[in-house]
């Protein structure tokens, strides 16, 4: 394929250390990365595929309240957002607060692309290490996976530490770009992108700037022939779990995200959902801070305290998924408590006339599960395999 280079200087001092908050470790390649089983699997039916959703677009009565959660449906004046006209005025106010909070995003890339580099037979599928436009100036490497045939197929951003887990060579039950190939997407899996550095203005938080990193993705994979466009989703566990939040809440290009256990709240008893770490919202020029849960002596810096300062949460970013679909894929950090946030996108999603578009499973572990993944996997062949709108019936 034709490769575009992105020319120009970018408007920016671009650090180009890996941007990674912890060192991933290599391990010996997991039995899923063999080719025996980079076979394609057999497509389920809708009905297959509800049968395992249904349940988990269901809230538990008792997490039905909402809790403290400020509404979405309020406007920042304490007005009641009461039509879907009302909604989208609402919608770009949250957008403009956010995107405020956590400093405004480079200019876009008008025509992203991924060099297609080596390639390898992996089984069915075929493997790209590829380079990708993500930022004025800026490339980074990715793993392609595509499956047999011309399509155009649905696709998957799968987003963790670095893309050799996500495509099954180092840790098990965390290949979800192999896996999900091997159902009929193309997925692209990235690691974690360099540093950015905006040089004026309020600094760009960095989980901002990998949401904008995930944009420039979905818009890359748009442009490949064998991808279908309206139907690209994306997905991430943990770390890969809070920037496939952001990134689907943040940019419209994506149909649908599933998010594995990052912490979908702000929660300073639990120190994994450390959206306060300078690597995610915490980032201030002014201050460094201790990593670590804040503290009196270790206090809330950057984006991060001024939101927690004007009693902000992370369902706001929820909301702007309607009526596009989510899961949380739940286990350590995301219990069925969580529901409580979850159940003011169903408000918003009821307000647009849409039922069955947020989800969340649940395990007890952080880890993924072949029953949770399963699950996933279910969620992305419903809603861009199939393409299948849900039942209009209340399941929610």
């Amino acid at each position: 394929m034709k490769v575009v280079e992105v020319g120009g200087i970018a408007a920016a001092i671009v650090c180009l250390a890996s941007f990674v908050p912890g060192q991933a470790l290599a391990q010996e390649p997991s039995p899923s990365s063999t080719a025996a089983e980079a076979t394609m699997l057999a497509p389920r039916s809708q009905d297959e595929l509800w049968a395992i959703l249904k349940p988990h677009f269901e809230p538990p009565a008792e997490y039905g309240s909402g809790g403290a959660y400020r509404s979405p449906l309020l406007f920042n004046d304490g007005s009641q957002v009461k039509t879907p006209e009302d909604w989208q005025r609402r919608r770009q106010e949250i957008l403009a607060t956010w995107h405020g909070l956590m400093g405004a995003w480079p200019e876009p890339l008008e025509n992203p692309t991924i060099e297609l580099r080596e390639s390898s037979k992996r089984g069915d599928l075929t493997q790209y290490d590829v380079r990708v436009d993500i930022a004025p100036g800026m490339k980074h490497r990715g793993i392609l996976l595509m499956p047999p045939g011309e399509g155009p197929f649905p696709a998957a951003l799968v987003v963790y530490y670095e893309p050799e887990t996500s495509v099954g060579l180092q840790k098990e039950l965390r290949d979800f770009g192999l896996q999900l190939a091997r159902r009929g997407f193309v997925t692209l899996s990235i690691g974690g992108p360099p540093k950015y550095n905006n040089s004026e203005g309020k600094p760009l938080q960095p989980l901002s700037f990998m949401a904008y990193v995930a944009d420039n993705c979905a818009k890359a994979l748009a442009n490949l022939p064998q991808v279908d466009g309206e139907r690209i989703g994306v997905v991430g566990h943990s770390y890969g779990g809070k920037w496939a939040m952001f990134a689907s809440c943040l940019s419209e290009r994506f149909a649908c995200g599933a998010w594995s256990d990052g912490g979908i709240v702000f929660d300073e008893k639990r120190a994994n959902v450390n959206y306060w770490e300078p690597w995610y919202l915490g980032l201030d020029r002014a201050t460094k801070r201790k990593p670590g849960i804040p503290k009196p002596e270790n206090p809330r810096t950057g984006a991060y305290a001024q939101m927690i300062d004007e009693v902000r949460d992370l369902h706001e970013l929820h909301a702007l998924m309607a009526p596009r679909p989510f899961l949380v894929s739940g286990g350590a950090e995301d219990r069925p408590a969580r529901w409580e946030p979850l159940v003011h996108a169903i408000a918003v999603n009821r307000l647009l006339g849409h039922e069955n578009r947020v989800a969340m499973t649940n395990r007890k572990t952080h880890g993924p599960t072949p029953e949770s993944n399963d699950q996933l996997y279910a969620f992305f062949e419903y809603f861009l395999l199939h393409a299948a709108a849900p039942p209009a019936s209340k399941g929610q």
